[in-house]
Parts: structure tokens; C-alpha cells; sequence
């Protein structure tokens, strides 16, 4: 049976930067063997990130007003990894895996009321032994102020204050994906197994690694021929059957004890065989990662010098163009100043001079409508306009013909 597996590591501020490269794939080179590049464009994100880790935090962080002190040595970052094994995601298929990690997704939203906000990125990786999931997020606990206010607060240790919390995480994730249907057992989680962490060092001395693989190359399991109790028989037949009971069947209980218990040695060291394998094969990671981060100290410090370097010239640069950069800036500024003003002096006198006209129109307008009633003997100047308006759908307001045709152009769209 396979099992629901889910890994939690903290972060610093520090940290945010490397393992944005390495979840989004940013890096060209990665020290980690198991790496396929020709696969990468098999990974896919269920939440994308708008910027690298650290922006990220400081978008979300303002975005929601989050309190809580963030010092250097702080914990502001979560990740879970989760996973199962490759047997499990095989049996399962394609679809069904995308649904594994989506489930595992809307747990970690629901998990402590976290909340689908507070999560920085969601990468599922394909181009590696066996597909898991990184999942980077801000451990936010919903509290409230000293005045009782209800607030959101970034306090890792709060996050994790229980001192089985990793055990409620697993129950409760092992809970949810069952209940989603899929087929899977509870992993034990360090806390509950007491197990020791040991380097590669002190590996190999517990194990007696060098002497156990030397002795394994060389060694070679014979084990005894278990005779069969009938060809015995064919050169006893003249003997008593005591001896038959109490010698050869005794005998024969011995021999297939022993070749049992041989078989259960030789698979014991098989699987001791794998470990120092294993083992061997986290040397030579140590070693390539050991290299590639003294390589990555190199280029610090180069990019350093070169900055420095840069800097100063900037600096030398600026110093002597200040006074001048100055005095050019005034220039301008008075420049644009005077030119904006010349314009704007000359808008307002266009602008009051077509006030002007339009009031001019307006008291024309109306001298005009009412000389025509007296002209023509009209009783009153408002049936004059009212007739004109629905004769001719023109209305003597300027404003409201000017709504008119543009309700009559939207109307044309519209058909």
C-alpha cells in the first residue's frame, strides 16, 4: 500500500530567493542529478506567482495588511511537499494524478483556515524520479490586537505552536485525501518513530559501511541441499524405524530450518545492500552540491568587486555633472513653466470669449421666437418651440440636442 505523504520546511527571508529558482525552474544548471531538463515543460503551476518569492511576500503582506515583527532571523515562509510513490501515481494515471495534487491543494487553503490568498506558489514538478508537489506559503494565524480587533498575523511559531502539530498535519491530511477517494495509508511521522538523523560520516561508522559492502561484493549465499526424506529411505529399509524417527527426521527439521533461516539472512542483506547504495549515492549529491556552492561563493564575490568598481565611477560621474544637471534642470523647468502658462493664459481668454457667444445666441434665440408669435399672431412662445421640436426633432437647447443625437447613434449601432 502506498502512503499520503506530506513534508513541511520553514524558511527566511534568505531562503526565498534560492528556492524560487529551483521550484520555477529559473536555474540552467541544477545540482540535483535526478533533474531531467527534457522533461521540465511537464511541469505546471496550480497557483502562479506574479513575482519572484520575495515580492511576492511583500505584495501579499501590504495587500492584506498583515501584522506581525519580521526580523532577519524569522521564519516568514512555509512549503509543504507532498507526494506519494512512484507505484501509486503509475496505478492512478495521468488524471487522476493532476486531481491528487489539485485535492492536496484546496486541503492546504482549508488546513488552519489558511486561506487560498496567503499561498505564494503551487508547482507541480514531472521532470524528477517521482512527481510531488512544492507548495510555498505565508504561515498566517487569524488572532486579534490588544483593543480585540480581529487581524491577520505572520507568526510562524504561532503557525506551529502545538507540539504534535506535524502529527495533526498528518492525521488531517491523510483524513482529506482519503475521504476524496484515494486508496492510501497514514505515514508515520518522525515525532511518533523517535528516529535519529544521522550525516553520511556517522552513517557509515554505525552501519560499518566499508567493511558490510566489501564483505557483500565477495560474499556468496550456498545453501545446503535439503535431502528428501524418500532417498533416505532407500538405504534404510533394513534399518529399525527407531533410528528413521529419531535421527533422520530430526535431521532433516535441522537442514530446512537452516535454509529458511538463510533466506531470510540473504534478503536482510539485500535490503542493507540498497541503503549503502543509497547512501553512496547521497555522497556524491553532498559532494556536487558542496562544489557547485563554492563555485556560487566565486561569482558573489566577483559580482561584488564589480559593483563596487561601478559604483565608484557612478559616483566620481555624478559628483561632477551634479552642478550642471542642476542648473539644466532650472532651465527647463522655467522654460516648461512660462510656455504652460502663455497656454493656459490663452485658453481661458478663448474660453470666455465662446461664453460670451453663447450667451449672445441664447438672448437671440429668444428674441427671436418671440418676434415670430407677435409676427404671426402666435398666442404663446412655448406651443411655437414645442411644434418646432416635434416637427423638425431638433431642440432649440443646444445640450439636449446634442444627447439627442447621440442616443440616435447608439440606437444605430444597436440595430
Amino acid at each position: 500500500m502506498s502512503y499520503a505523504i506530506i513534508r513541511n520546511e520553514k524558511y527566511k527571508s534568505g531562503n526565498l530567493k534560492g528556492i524560487y529558482r529551483h521550484n520555477e525552474r529559473k536555474n540552467k544548471n541544477y545540482s540535483n542529478k535526478n533533474i531531467d531538463k527534457e522533461r521540465s515543460h511537464l511541469n505546471y503551476s496550480i497557483k502562479v506567482p506574479i513575482y519572484t518569492y520575495e515580492k511576492e511576500f511583500e505584495r501579499i503582506r501590504k495587500e492584506y495588511n498583515l501584522k506581525g515583527q519580521i526580523k532577519t532571523v524569522s521564519n516568514i515562509a512555509c512549503e509543504y511537499i507532498i507526494t506519494s510513490d512512484n507505484a501509486f501515481f503509475e496505478s492512478i494515471g495521468e488524471n487522476e494524478t493532476k486531481r491528487y495534487f489539485e485535492t492536496a491543494y484546496k486541503f492546504v487553503c482549508e488546513y488552519k483556515d489558511l486561506g487560498e490568498q496567503y499561498i505564494l506558489s503551487a508547482k507541480v514538478h514531472l521532470d524528477e524520479d517521482t512527481p510531488h508537489l512544492h507548495l510555498v506559503f505565508i504561515p498566517v494565524v487569524h488572532t486579534t490586537d490588544k483593543e480585540g480587533n480581529a487581524i491577520d498575523k505572520i507568526a510562524c511559531s504561532e503557525f506551529w505552536k502545538e507540539k504534535d502539530s506535524y502529527r495533526r498535519l498528518q492525521d488531517a491530511f491523510y483524513g482529506y485525501m482519503v475521504s476524496n477517494g484515494f486508496n492510501l495509508e497514514r505515514g508515520t511521522p518522525k515525532e511518533q518513530t523517535d528516529r535519529e538523523h544521522y550525516d553520511l560520516k556517522d552513517f557509515k561508522l554505525i552501519t560499518n559501511y566499508e567493511d558490510t559492502k566489501k564483505k557483500l561484493e565477495n560474499m556468496k549465499l550456498e545453501l545446503p541441499k535439503v535431502p528428501e526424506l524418500k532417498d533416505m529411505k532407500k538405504f534404510m529399509v533394513n534399518r529399525d524405524e527407531k533410528i528413521i524417527n529419531e535421527i533422520i527426521k530430526p535431521k532433516d527439521e535441522i537442514i530446512e530450518k537452516l535454509y529458511k533461516n538463510n533466506v531470510i539472512l540473504e534478503e536482510k542483506l539485500s535490503k542493507q545492500a540498497n541503503v549503502i547504495d543509497a547512501a553512496e549515492k547521497y555522497q556524491k549529491e553532498r559532494n556536487t552540491i558542496l562544489a557547485d556552492n563554492e563555485e556560487l561563493h566565486r561569482q558573489v564575490k566577483h559580482l561584488e568587486h564589480e559593483y563596487k568598481k561601478k559604483s565608484n565611477n557612478l559616483d566620481y560621474d555624478y559628483s561632477n555633472r551634479k552642478d550642471e544637471l542642476e542648473k539644466e534642470y532650472q532651465e527647463k523647468s522655467f522654460e516648461l513653466e512660462h510656455k504652460y502658462h502663455n497656454k493656459i493664459h490663452k485658453l481661458e481668454k478663448e474660453n470666455a470669449k465662446l461664453h460670451k457667444i453663447i450667451d449672445k445666441f441664447y438672448e437671440t434665440v429668444e428674441r427671436f421666437i418671440n418676434w415670430v408669435c407677435k409676427k404671426f399672431a402666435v398666442p404663446e412662445e412655448y406651443e411655437l418651440i414645442r411644434d418646432f421640436q416635434e416637427e423638425t426633432q431638433t431642440f432649440i437647447d443646444p445640450e439636449k440636442q446634442l444627447k439627442h443625437e447621440k442616443r440616435e447613434k447608439e440606437h444605430e449601432l444597436e440595430l
